[in-house]
């Protein structure tokens, strides 16, 4: 497993990566992605959605079943990466690599965890 140490996480298994004061990019984890097998297809949120902290702003679709993903953040969807509608198993080849979405206006956090307590989180 790869966890990336310039990366917070969730315990819903969302990574959020910081880009500035009020903007990160927000995917979801290598675990994450391993867990759910090969990622068939991606409902996209859209831009200027609002999200919340801790509520679902997407789902995925694998060959084992449809999740939440979960916002690590309260904010606005500035950008979606639309690649994923054509190419969802981009999340399982490099799910730090295929955010989901850049989040702008970001006004609160939920319970983030860095890579270290991340990774014990999953050994668990």
């Amino acid at each position: 497993m790869n966890f990336p140490a310039e990366l917070k996480y969730t315990k819903d298994h969302e990574w959020l990566q910081a880009i500035d004061e009020t903007t990160a990019l927000v995917g979801i984890t290598d675990f994450a992605q391993s867990e759910l097998g090969d990622l068939v297809f991606i409902n996209l949120p859209q831009e200027g959605d609002e999200v919340t902290a801790e509520e679902p702003f997407c789902d995925v679709e694998s060959v084992k079943a449809v999740s939440d993903v979960m916002s690590p953040c309260t904010g606005v969807v500035a950008e979606v990466h639309t690649d994923l509608e054509d190419e969802p198993q981009l999340l399982n080849e490099d799910p730090y690599g295929a955010w989901i979405a850049r989040i702008k206006d970001i006004t609160a956090y939920g319970e983030l965890m860095s890579a270290d307590e991340y990774e014990a989180f999953v050994e668990k």
